[in-house]
């Protein structure tokens, strides 16, 4: 059975709560798979893994040092993925100057039946204030798809400004920045942890 250690909550006032706690590789490893392989899930090039490919990755993210993976539950039901790593030591080496206090973040919205009106964007926004509820968070730094226009206009909803495309091995990204005063001033809120 996971973990239900929640490590951050918020309540949305028209969505209800909101909350993180950490993966656990084996026990949501399945429901990672039907997340991860979902027609909607294309950006996060993942289409064709198997269960043991899910489980393999999450393994391996759990194992490392300045990668981080977080399930997401809304209204204690398992509802998105987070991702954090240190944009120093990967996915962006080389590619920008890393700052202190720079944190990398990837989130993946889980496939709904009955979507409702707002849940991604309260989503990104509890992606946010749960990575600024670490004191050393200064910066959050993003590099979706450039193609991936959707979540390009969630992120400059919490603040995210595009600075430039770059190229990465596995896709063309835009390079986007939100500091901690461009999220509370997009948002109104601050990452205040439980």
């Amino acid at each position: 059975m996971s973990t239900t250690k929640i490590l951050y909550a918020r309540t949305d006032a028209e969505l209800g709560t909101f909350s993180v706690r950490p993966l656990d590789p084996f026990a949501d490893a399945e429901l990672l798979h039907g997340w991860v392989t979902h027609p909607k899930a294309s950006f996060w090039m993942m289409q064709d893994a198997t269960l043991a490919d899910v489980e393999r990755e999450y393994t391996r993210i759990a194992a490392h040092e300045h990668h981080q993976a977080f399930i997401g539950l809304h209204e204690g039901r398992p509802a998105f993925l987070m991702e954090t790593y240190d944009p120093s030591e990967l996915e962006l080496v080389g590619l920008y100057d890393a700052q202190p206090g720079d944190v990398g973040m990837h989130f993946l919205v889980a496939p709904s039946e009955k979507p409702l009106h707002g849940f991604t964007r309260a989503v990104i926004t509890t992606v946010m204030a749960a990575v600024f509820a670490d004191p050393a968070a200064e910066r959050v730094v993003v590099e979706p798809d450039v193609r991936n226009t959707a979540v390009h206009a969630l992120n400059e909803a919490v603040g995210f400004v595009a600075e430039r495309p770059v190229t990465k091995p596995e896709k063309e990204a835009l390079l986007s920045f939100c500091t901690r005063g461009q999220f509370e001033a997009a948002t109104g809120l601050t990452g205040a942890s439980i």
